[in-house]
């Protein structure tokens, strides 16, 4: 927790709470349902909660969007944004149930009621659309693009720092996979935002909807 204060220093009283409980719960839930690698879990905060809080620090989310996040697997980066953002609609969509179990039973457990849970492969979802989709570690650019471009609400009017497309957290050498993507994504290098030697290597990737 000390680490998230390290670079948030605003948090309501509630969201401290939030944050605070979650390692114990996933510690909890990942012996029942291995949602996490266990060895992360010592380091919780680092690999997890504030590597998904990367997406903060570039955009606003405002009051009422809805942000699907794809492939989210244990609740990740969509539980710490919805802890950060209480006031946005978090869609969690996954083709493992058991995993968005753990994500129901630990938002339960804080008390976290912005987070909706979907059964589903992205691309099976029809007639939904969304304001952004947060994405990390769940596949090539290129397949994230195809999977999310027909999800994604398109809002000309949005502000600069509100997103209106495909955000996703990866890691290592890109330059193939975007390349092979065909998109010309933004590019933020997290170690120059989190100045963690975890986070060497590790990027976040925006491309606009148009």
């Amino acid at each position: 927790m000390e680490l998230i204060q390290k670079y948030f220093a605003d948090f309501t009283p509630t969201q401290l709470e939030q944050l605070a409980a979650l390692k114990d719960l996933y510690k909890e839930w990942n012996e029942k349902i291995n949602v996490i690698s266990r060895k992360d879990i010592d380091n919780f905060y680092l690999h997890h909660v504030l590597h998904s809080l990367t997406i903060a620090t570039q955009f606003d989310l405002k009051k009422g969007m809805q942000v699907m996040d794809l492939g989210c697997g244990g609740g990740f980066p969509g539980v710490p944004l919805a802890i950060f953002f209480p006031e946005v609609e978090f869609y969690m969509v996954d083709s493992i149930n058991k995993k968005l179990t753990v994500i129901k039973e630990v938002s339960a457990a804080i008390g976290l009621n912005n987070i909706y849970t979907q059964h589903s492969r992205a691309e099976d979802i029809k007639n939904r659309q969304f304001d952004t989709v947060v994405s990390r570690a769940v596949a090539p650019l290129k397949d994230l693009l195809r999977w999310s471009k027909p999800l994604i609400k398109k809002n000309k009017n949005r502000a600069e720092d509100e997103p209106n497309g495909l955000i996703c957290l990866k890691g290592g050498d890109l330059t193939q996979e975007i390349f092979e993507s065909g998109a010309k994504p933004f590019i933020w290098d997290i170690y120059n935002i989190f100045s963690e030697e975890h986070f060497i290597e590790k990027y976040m990737l925006y491309v606009a909807q148009k």
